[in-house]
């Protein structure tokens, strides 16, 4: 029998429904610890502070008539040892599918910007299997702050591939997706608008004459005022930090020229901003191109490049910080990869959280308060 819940709250954990097509490779008669019994464990752990399978299991041991609420854990909970073999053994693709269904049923209509970026775990290299640390690719909504969906890699050059196949599972009908240098190919911006989405891709030299030829248009037609073509210009300026930083951004179409040499589907318009940063130390300038199938809009384009950076703040600084996800040494198999989305999963889940406190506030406050961590269960 289970115990009494919160008010409000069932026994019944709905987003466990998207985790039951994941396979579990264990042997049934062998099953001590059903696999979903291993799923909301690590959940609440991870929600709670814990960083690697020896304190999920310890708060196993402290929190068990608490996960007794939900699942009957007739067998109590897993060892350190036994967490990393199963999660070691949990196929890492399809652990990545059924997080990116739970995740759409949070998200309902993805709107806005879709930033895809990488980030790699930097401890999660294994030498005596010769094995490099997991590169992971996330899709972040920045108008929702939700991670969409994330694939992992083992090499940062495998992007290319991954994030095709990232698209693929994604409903990004109508939302613009922004990607850096690594992901500008070709075959990704036909992919993106076989989705019904649209891009903005970040040039660096991995495009060869495509970057130099932007590169030059724009830099020519600055230096005469844009008197050969037609352009669209937006402006900004933010002072923080102890540093003034003024953005500018030109975008055009005209660009009829550079579409015959360069065939990129659904190309419209290309991008650069200049960047101005004044600190104590003096003025730093940068310039930034971009290429796009949205109209040359420099207002919309300059929101959506900025909205970009989402990603990297409001993600995987904190993975970083607040998950301290380059200090995890969680190597075997394919456990790296899936407690990395069991991460991006709590990032979700304290998003959802009543209350506007920061990630960090919340952690400790289910931590302490029970019914606050079932109150974060019941709304997913």
């Amino acid at each position: 029998m289970f115990e009494d819940t919160p008010e409000g709250l069932n026994g019944r954990l709905d987003f466990l429904d998207h985790f039951s097509a994941l396979a579990d490779p264990r042997q049934s008669i062998k099953v001590l610890y059903p696999l979903e019994e291993v799923l909301l464990l690590t959940l609440c752990a991870v929600l709670c502070g814990t960083d690697g399978w020896v304190s999920v299991a310890l708060f196993g041991r402290q929190k068990i008539a608490f996960l007794r609420r939900f699942l009957p854990f007739a067998n109590g909970t897993p060892g350190h040892d036994q967490l990393g073999l199963i999660f070691g053994a949990l196929d890492a693709t399809g652990f990545q599918n059924c997080f990116i269904a739970w995740t759409q049923s949070l998200a309902d209509t993805i709107a806005g910007v879709v930033a895809i970026d990488g980030k790699t775990v930097r401890r999660s290299f294994d030498r005596t299997c010769g094995k490099g640390a997991v590169h992971m690719i996330s899709a972040w909504s920045s108008a929702q702050k939700l991670v969409l969906g994330a694939r992992a890699v083992h090499e940062k050059s495998n992007e290319i591939t991954a994030i095709p196949e990232l698209l693929d599972l994604l409903a990004i009908k109508g939302a613009i997706v922004t990607i850096d240098a690594m992901g500008c190919q070709r075959k990704i911006a036909e992919k993106v608008l076989d989705k019904d989405a649209d891009y903005i891709f970040g040039l660096k030299g991995n495009q060869g004459s495509l970057r130099g030829d932007v590169e030059l248009l724009f830099n020519e037609q600055m230096a005469r005022g844009f008197k050969d073509i037609s352009v669209s210009r937006a402006s900004s300026c933010d002072a923080e930090h102890g540093r003034i930083e003024t953005r500018e951004t030109f975008a055009t179409d005209d660009i009829g020229w550079l579409k015959e040499r360069h065939d990129w589907k659904g190309l419209r318009a290309i991008v650069m901003i200049v960047s101005s940063r004044e600190t104590a130390k003096g003025v730093e300038q940068e310039r930034r191109f971009y290429i796009s199938s949205l109209p040359a809009d420099a207002t919309k384009l300059a929101a959506a490049i900025r909205a970009h950076w989402g990603v990297e703040n409001s993600l995987h600084w904190v993975l970083d910080v607040n998950f301290r996800d380059d200090d995890c040494r969680i190597r075997k198999k394919n456990a790296p990869a899936n407690f990395s989305s069991v991460k991006r999963a709590t990032i979700n889940a304290l998003k959802k959280a009543p209350g506007k406190h920061s990630l960090k506030s919340k952690r400790l406050i289910a931590a302490w308060d029970e019914d606050y961590l079932a109150k974060i269960l019941a709304a997913l």
